[in-house]
């Protein structure tokens, strides 16, 4: 079986440059779940129709994540019970290029994301600089958080030749609990994230239905935290969970 850098070699490049034109303002994403070998498939139709984010000949990145949340969960309870305008927060290593951010995500009671983001150089919530941004975007007291989820797995991003969408395809995930101190590899599982404008013609869509990908939700931390603590409560990710079981089954 070839492997995912081996499959993406003959995708035209993209630099980072001219990724930042690709400005999608009215953007909707959709999450898909499935297993390399399908994965595989996929990036074989899809040459002709996308270039590769491409970093000084790098295509497959390496990610490292950590997840804060309040002592009490709060943030995964309010996605666990499906609140609207729920948050999270984390600390992205961009492992390439050595950049770090601290990002704020809300999502909105219309299903919309947004993202806010300042470039850091720890994680020490002690730092003024973060406080004062804590305290302008996240609805959580800064005093009250702690790591919970750490999380590495490698992205590769495509651009459609129309540069009308993104598509992020994430690999090799592996989850560790700061706090239960449990570990757990995904195995062959992947994850893809359709970044589009609006409700424009995308290329990718076609592909994923005849390979019988079907959209299907999975947030990196509330997954990773319901795998890794048997004491958190997990009701509304209970198929979610089956469904990703029943795919590495595959």
């Amino acid at each position: 079986m070839m492997t995912i850098e081996e499959s993406i070699a003959s995708f035209q490049p993209i630099t980072l440059e001219e990724m930042s034109g690709v400005k999608l303002m009215n953007r909707t994403d959709t999450k898909f779940v499935t297993t390399i070998p399908q994965l595989l498939r996929l990036l074989a139709m899809a040459g002709q129709d996308y270039y590769v984010q491409d970093i000084d000949g790098e295509r497959n990145m390496l990610y490292d994540t950590t997840y804060f949340d309040t002592q009490g969960f709060d943030m995964y309870k309010e996605h666990q019970h499906g609140h609207v305008n729920r948050q999270k927060i984390r600390f992205r290593t961009y492992v390439s290029s050595h950049l770090q951010f601290m990002e704020v995500k809300t999502k909105n009671n219309h299903g919309r994301t947004k993202k806010k983001r300042i470039e850091v150089d720890d994680m020490d919530l002690h730092d003024e600089q973060k406080r004062v941004f804590l305290a302008k975007y996240l609805k959580f007291g800064v005093d009250t958080l702690v790591p919970h989820m750490h999380n590495y797995f490698r992205r590769v991003t495509l651009v459609n030749k129309g540069k009308t969408e993104r598509l992020t395809i994430d690999s090799s995930l592996q989850f560790h609990n700061v706090l239960t101190h449990t570990d757990r590899d995904m195995g062959q599982l992947v994850i893809i994230e359709l970044k589009r404008d609006g409700q424009v013609f995308s290329p990718v869509l076609d592909m994923l239905r005849q390979l019988h990908i079907h959209p299907h939700g999975f947030s990196k931390y509330c997954m990773g935290a319901a795998l890794t603590n048997e004491l958190l409560p997990v009701n509304r990710f209970k198929e979610k969970l089956r469904d990703v079981e029943r795919i590495l089954e595959k």
